[in-house]
C-alpha cells in the first residue's frame, strides 16, 4: 500500500509541475536544446562542466526560466562534486519532490517547476549538513554591484602544517571560516602538480588557503588554532610526513599579520617550545587537484598526523 500511495504521489507531482512549466511557456521556448534537456526533461550536466561550478562572485543565483531568486552566494560553497552547491535556499524559493528514481530528492524552482537537481543531506560538508546539488544550466547569475561586492569582509590566510588534508580537515571546522582550500604555496613553479611537489621539484609547500569572515573569526584565532592542531616544534616536516613540503611555516600578507605570529610564536617560546615555524612573505597559491580537496569529509576517518593539543 506504501509502494501505491508513493507512486501515485509521485504522479501527482509530476502532473502538477508539468502543468506549472506549461504556463511558462514563452520563457521556455527561448532556452536551448541543451538548457531544455536540463530544466524540462530533468536532465543532468556532464561534471565540472557548468559554468558557474567555481564561482565565488557576490550575488544572487536565479531560476533561469521564470527569475525567481533562488540562491545567495553566501551560501553557496565548494564541495568538489562537479556541481554548484548550496547549504541553504531562499526561503520558500525550492521546492523538494521525491525523484522518479524512488531514491533521491529532487528540488524544482518553486515558482516555475523548473528542474534544479537534487538535495543530499547528511554528507557533513557544512555545519548546515545539506548540499543543493544543482545544474549551472538552470540557473541565472546576477552579480551584486560593484559597491556591495567592496563591502564584502572575506579576508584569506594561509597556512603550511604537514600534509595539508589535516589542517583543512580542522580549520574549516571554526565558526566564521567560509571555506579552506588544499594547495601549495612558497615555491618557483607556476602551477605546479602534486606529484611534482612531493618529488621535491618545485620547492613549495604543502599549504592551506583560509577564507573567512574576519566580523566573526580573527585572525589571531585561526593562527592559535594552527599552532595547536599540527607540532610547531618539529623540523624535518610533520608527523610521519618528512620532506620539504611539509615544513612548518605561516605565508603572512600584511604587517599585522606577521606581528601577530611573531606575537604567538613568542607565547609558545616563553613556555619552553623550540619553534620550527618560519614566517614567511605571501606568494602566489595554487590549488591542488580536486581529489585533494575536502579529503576526510569525502573519505571519510580523521587525520593522522594532526591532532588538537592546546596551546594558549
Amino acid at each position: 500500500m506504501k509502494s501505491i500511495l508513493k507512486l501515485f504521489s509521485l504522479l501527482f507531482l509530476t502532473f502538477a509541475f508539468g502543468a506549472n512549466m506549461e504556463a511558462w511557456k514563452p520563457q521556455l521556448n527561448k532556452l536551448s536544446t541543451f538548457e531544455k534537456h536540463i530544466i524540462v526533461d530533468k536532465g543532468t550536466e556532464r561534471a565540472f562542466s557548468g559554468k558557474y561550478v567555481n564561482t565565488t562572485d557576490e550575488g544572487v543565483y536565479k531560476c533561469k526560466v521564470c527569475g525567481s531568486a533562488l540562491y545567495k552566494s553566501d551560501d553557496k560553497f565548494s564541495s568538489h562534486c562537479g556541481w554548484p552547491s548550496f547549504d541553504d535556499a531562499v526561503p520558500g524559493a525550492i521546492r523538494e519532490v521525491p525523484d522518479r528514481d524512488g531514491r533521491r530528492i529532487e528540488i524544482v524552482c518553486a515558482t516555475c517547476g523548473a528542474h534544479m537537481g537534487h538535495v543530499f543531506k547528511g554528507e557533513g560538508y557544512t555545519k548546515k549538513n545539506i548540499r543543493h546539488c544543482v545544474n549551472s544550466a538552470s540557473l541565472q547569475f546576477t552579480k551584486a554591484s560593484k559597491k556591495k561586492v567592496l563591502s564584502s569582509n572575506l579576508k584569506k590566510a594561509y597556512f603550511a602544517g604537514g600534509c595539508f588534508w589535516g589542517v583543512e580537515y580542522y580549520l574549516e571546522k571554526i565558526p566564521g571560516v567560509k571555506e579552506v582550500i588544499s594547495g601549495f604555496m612558497g615555491g618557483h613553479v607556476k602551477n605546479p602538480k602534486y606529484k611534482e611537489v612531493v618529488r621535491k621539484k618545485t620547492g613549495h609547500l604543502e599549504t592551506v588557503e583560509v577564507i573567512y569572515d574576519p566580523s566573526k573569526v580573527s585572525y589571531e584565532t585561526l593562527a592559535k588554532t594552527f599552532f595547536e592542531i599540527h607540532d610547531p616544534t618539529q623540523k624535518d616536516g610533520q608527523g610521519p610526513d618528512i620532506g620539504s613540503q611539509y615544513l612548518s611555516a605561516v605565508f603572512v600578507s600584511t604587517p599585522q599579520e606577521k606581528k601577530t605570529i611573531e606575537k604567538l610564536i613568542g607565547i609558545l617560546e616563553d613556555k619552553g617550545l623550540k619553534i620550527a615555524t618560519k614566517v614567511l612573505p605571501k606568494t602566489p597559491f595554487y590549488s591542488a587537484e580536486e581529489y585533494h580537496q575536502n579529503h576526510y569529509v569525502r573519505k571519510g576517518g580523521k587525520p593522522y598526523c594532526h591532532r588538537r593539543v592546546k596551546r594558549f
